[in-house]
């Protein structure tokens, strides 16, 4: 159980956002705050749980102090809505939806003597406001990351970030995870899944070593951006590089290691324009995984029979996965369009014993489940919006008229997406990312529409 230490950071950290709103400018206080929460913060079960409320940890109270320290500081300057309608639509119906999941899910589930019970008005409210707390971090990076500049602080941030915690992620390589026993009292996960290749792997304080790895890899890929965009000090950028791949490496996840390897080329040796592209069809890819897995095109066979030549034990945890998808999907079919809501009602449990029979790893198989193929929409593709629009915006424009940071935040956002197939690793920076390519691109849209009108002006007068 977490300890007193645990409560008392989590209680703490508005009092930190204020300090840093106080000292540093708006958008590097919002990425400093946002970033440091994340890394820092005890992980669930460490948790604020309010009668009538949504449970408060360190998932949402990073975002929800930066917006009430905001408010305070300067109100609401600009809509909470985005300006393009499909992602203002998306956004509604990802707040909204619970309303109906929680309408048609009126009946207690049974299994056995096991009874899930049925979700009301409260559960309503309490949805509603837990997918608002999500969409806080997508809606002020929309406001406070809008600029090349910006998204330049950003990339910085990535990699200062994994520089900083790869002293505790090295810590943890060689004693064993332990830091979060330590300081917050107890561990976050399952100890056996910290041992790989004869290692450790590190969790420090996320929720698993999956996590941690994947936050080096986009410290490593911003390190490769600022080794490429920044022309003072490169070989210090490139020493940074260097050393968090070797980080990296010691993390001990494959997947991370061949996204970096992927993408660190994709960052070096092509434009903006290109990796937008790129970004664009791995979204595509991402958004497509449910509905071929779903309608059995997918080759499952086909994939697990290549997955046994690599790594006879990575094989068997794909096998699991796919089994685990199958039966969560037969159980989302009898909910598919608001899906089952929360209360485990998503799941198969035991008619006897009354035991969880059922895993859920990916984060697009517990969007179906909880909120169905609405939720999931929704989620998904208000994450990877950005990217199209991005990618409309760049239509007539030369390179120089683009950020060049957006290229490698859009390709981090994309694989991002792709990572929650396998795994749940939607975290608060998915939806910063998100937000800040969605307020340069309809920055973007208006700088176009400022540029129509003022030549439609010009033209006028040239006519008369």
């Amino acid at each position: 159980m977490p300890n007193a230490i645990a409560y008392l950071v989590l209680a703490a950290w508005p009092i930190v956002t204020v300090v840093m709103f106080r000292r540093l400018p708006m958008n590097l206080a919002f990425i400093w705050s946002m970033l440091i929460g994340y890394l820092i913060l005890p992980p669930q079960p460490a948790v604020f749980d309010f009668p009538l409320m949504p449970p408060l940890h360190k998932e949402n109270i990073p975002a929800l102090a930066a917006f009430i320290t905001v408010m305070s500081m300067k109100g609401i300057q600009t809509s909470l809505l985005p300006d393009s309608l499909s992602a203002r639509v998306l956004m509604l119906v990802f707040i909204f939806s619970p309303v109906m999941t929680v309408a048609n899910n009126g009946h207690p589930v049974y299994w056995g003597e096991l009874v899930l019970p049925s979700l009301g008005v409260t559960d309503a409210i309490a949805l509603t406001i837990t997918q608002f707390l999500l969409l806080l971090p997508f809606m002020m990076a929309r406001q406070f990351l809008y600029e090349g500049a910006s998204q330049r602080h950003l990339i910085c941030a990535f990699m200062l970030g994994g520089l900083a915690y790869s002293l505790p992620v090295l810590l943890e390589v060689r004693l064993s995870p332990q830091l979060n026993v330590w300081i917050y009292g107890y561990f976050q996960g399952i100890f056996s899944q910290t041992v790989r290749f004869g290692g450790w792997r590190p969790t420090v304080f996320l929720y698993h070593g999956l996590w941690v790895a994947f936050y080096m890899m986009m410290a490593l890929v911003a390190a490769a951006a600022m080794f490429k965009f920044e022309k003072k000090r490169r070989w210090t950028w490139f020493g940074a590089f260097l050393y968090l791949f070797a980080v990296l490496v010691l993390c001990k996840s494959l997947g991370s290691l061949l996204f970096a390897i992927f993408l660190v080329p994709l960052i070096l040796f092509f434009s903006a324009r290109f990796q937008i592209k790129v970004a664009a069809v791995i979204a595509l890819l991402a958004i497509a995984y449910p509905v071929l897995k779903g309608t059995e095109i997918l080759p499952s066979q086909a994939i697990l029979d290549q997955a046994e030549r690599i790594d006879e034990e990575r094989s068997g945890s794909l096998r699991f996965r796919f089994f685990n998808e199958d039966i969560l999907l037969e159980r989302a079919y009898e909910k598919p369009i608001f899906g089952w809501g929360s209360w485990g009602r998503n799941h198969i449990w035991n008619d006897v014993s009354g035991a969880l029979e059922t895993v859920t790893d990916g984060r697009w198989i517990i969007t179906i489940g909880v909120y169905g193929w609405i939720g999931f929409l929704a989620e998904f593709g208000l994450i990877v919006l950005p990217i199209f629009l991005l990618w409309r915006e760049m239509l007539g424009r030369r390179n120089d008229e683009i950020s060049p940071h957006i290229g490698p935040l859009s390709l981090i956002l994309s694989i991002n997406a792709i990572d929650m197939i396998p795994n749940a690793t939607l975290t608060p920076l998915t939806w910063l990312l998100s937000g800040a390519l969605l307020g340069y691109a309809e920055h973007l849209r208006r700088t176009r529409d400022e540029r129509d009108v003022t030549s439609m002006l010009k033209w006028r007068p040239a006519m008369q």
